[in-house]
């Protein structure tokens, strides 16, 4: 085991120091984050629009009334996209308020794709973007964690086409949805550097008029079937949907149908069942075609895993059986890039060592994660547990952009078998208020049951850690007690009494509401922090003081597991935190993944 981690962190290190070496301009870089963004919904004509773009701070304002998207001037300094400005791997590694930026780059269309429509793709901007391509306006998106794309064939020049992007991001606005980033210039306690501009890749894909432009894909264990339902634009009048699946390259089964006004829907039979979990990651290939008469229109590849979850008898069931949640919070924060991946094996190594200390699932927290860590979570076996980046305050403007970015996250996930949880709302952030204020209590209900809407596969937590409405599918508890005799001894009635949960600074249930018979989950609890080294920051921060010694760490961390996997009341836990974030020294690794102690050893606490 520790040769492995070494290895894989050999590789970490040397991809991040390959890109950190071509953004100061030593080196030119190879394109970084070369790989498909999207595994999940792929077409075989694209191309990457990552690497070196121009960019501008505009903190005057000025480029709009100065309209800097029909100049042909050049910006003055240069970024590597998709890493944000704050950040090393971009090139500029600046932290202070920048509010207003601009980005611009030239591209050229591949002469193969002449006679199809091409595609602008951007995985995640924040937060408020403006997209000029050739200076005529394609398309603008408010959101700072979700995609958007459009159509920008009829503003294309054979070369030299020139895309430029406004982006706007209200550093100290907390009505905006943001997570851990944080408002104050330099980062605190368990808030951590700002991420503002592109932090997800771009790209541009060749596609015909008649394409696919969203896909649901839902198995159904129970039945042995998996539907398939596909949005089409511009579809003709006959267009049908023929879906084909394939388990290691051997095809399994296929289906066709015809399209309606409400879109196209297709049902596949399994003769023969390999369902997906942690232990076995069994993932099926997907191919989906729109084709009228003879003519294939779109062709878009896929892959889902057949699985299920629900609730029973105070257990969290996994396809039929009882399953024993052991997550991690996981804060998706790197050193190099922040909120972006540097690398592919940078997704790979966390992943990997989740799984090598014990962990069988990650929260990933106030953060929603770039596509390809959810397709690696898929692929190597890892429970995960989609969380939304909150806000803070409540207002009607919160509402409006809470409510329409979430639905885009949701959207956008859905076909990942790997997540098993929605948690639109962490420790009541956005709705200050709701222990008493009825409006806050009814979005809290009213985003669990939009959420449940949208999808009936998943488990939906309405906010997690305290403060629930009685409209939750898990009855989820944050709790740091420093020791496991404390943790035991608070909840020990749990199971006799499971309607007096005990109050940790906030109650566990909203005013008018109480327990409404769900498994309980202790959502965060540890927070132990060791320094493993010298010391980093000088505002370094722990929940509860730091551990002198690596053995006082272990054995605080043993009592707090036993604690819990000797009270039958629980049915799992979130160990707070995979890695160290900046100041923050709660981690089983540090910021840059070194391990706080052997993994067998912290796996064979976490696997108790």
């Amino acid at each position: 085991m520790r040769s492995l981690t070494i290895r894989l962190l050999m590789r970490w290190s040397l991809a991040v120091a390959a890109l950190a070496i071509g953004a100061t301009g030593a080196t030119q870089p190879a394109m970084p984050r070369a790989e498909h963004p999207r595994p999940d919904f792929m077409r075989t004509e694209w191309r990457s629009l990552n690497g070196t773009w121009e960019f501008e701070f505009d903190d005057q304002d000025r480029g709009l009334s100065e309209r800097w998207f029909r100049r042909d001037q050049p910006l003055s300094q240069r970024i590597v996209v998709p890493y944000a400005f704050q950040t090393k791997l971009s090139g500029i590694g600046q932290t202070a308020f920048h509010d207003i930026v601009w980005y611009r780059r030239t591209f050229d269309v591949p002469a193969a794709w002449q006679g199809k429509r091409v595609l602008l793709n951007f995985g995640a901007v924040d937060y408020l973007a403006s997209v000029w391509v050739n200076g005529e306006y394609a398309v603008g998106h408010r959101g700072g964690h979700t995609p958007f794309a459009a159509d920008v064939t009829n503003w294309l020049k054979p070369t030299g086409n020139v895309v430029m992007v406004r982006i706007e991001d209200p550093s100290t606005d907390r009505t905006i949805p943001r997570g851990k980033q944080y408002w104050k210039e330099q980062s605190e306690s368990i808030f951590y550097t700002r991420t503002t501009g592109i932090w997800q890749p771009v790209w541009i894909e060749a596609a015909q008029a008649a394409r696919l432009t969203s896909l649901r894909i839902t198995p159904d264990i129970d039945r042995a079937q998996v539907t398939v339902q596909a949005v089409a634009a511009n579809p003709p009048a006959d267009l049908r949907l023929r879906v084909g699946m394939k388990l290691r390259d051997q095809p399994v089964t296929q289906s066709e149908s015809t399209c309606g006004t409400r879109g196209c829907t297709t049902v596949l039979t399994l003769d023969r069942q390999e369902l997906w979990s942690p232990e076995r990651p069994n993932l099926y290939d997907v191919t989906v075609e729109l084709v009228s008469g003879n003519q294939v229109h779109d062709t878009v590849t896929s892959y889902t895993g057949l699985r299920k979850v629900d609730v029973r008898g105070g257990r969290v069931y996994l396809n039929n059986a009882p399953y024993y949640l052991r997550l991690v919070l996981d804060q998706g924060y790197w050193p190099e890039s922040l909120l972006t991946p540097p690398s592919e094996e940078a997704i790979q190594y966390d992943i990997k060592m989740t799984k090598a200390v014990g962990f069988n699932g990650a929260r990933k927290h106030q953060k929603v994660e770039d596509p390809r860590w959810l397709y690696w979570a898929d692929k190597m076996g890892l429970l995960v547990w989609g969380e939304m980046a909150n806000a803070y305050f409540f207002t009607p403007e919160y509402v409006s952009r809470f409510v329409g970015e979430w639905q885009e996250a949701v959207a956008r996930d859905y076909n990942h078998p790997s997540i098993i949880a929605w948690v639109p709302i962490n420790e009541s952030w956005g709705v200050p208020d709701v222990l008493t204020d009825s409006a806050q209590q009814e979005h809290l209900q009213s985003l669990y049951r939009l959420t449940r809407s949208l999808d009936r596969t998943r488990f939906v937590i309405d906010n997690d850690g305290w403060e629930h409405t009685d409209a939750t599918d898990l009855t989820t508890i944050h709790d740091y007690a420093r020791t496991g005799p404390e943790l035991a001894e608070k909840y020990a009635h749990l199971t006799a009494d499971p309607h007096r949960v005990p109050r940790n600074g906030r109650e566990a249930f909203a005013s008018g509401f109480g327990y409404n018979g769900t498994p309980f989950v202790l959502t965060e609890f540890g927070g132990i922090a060791f320094r493993l080294g010298a010391a980093r920051a000088t505002n370094e921060w722990g929940y509860s003081g730091i551990e002198p010694t690596q053995q006082a760490f272990l054995e605080r961390l043993n009592g707090l597991v036993k604690a819990i996997r000797e009270n039958r009341a629980w049915a799992g836990y979130c160990y707070t935190q995979l890695t160290d974030v900046e100041q923050e020294i709660n981690g089983v690794m540090t910021f840059d993944r070194k391990p706080k102690a052997d993994p067998d050893a912290l796996k064979k606490i976490f696997g108790q």
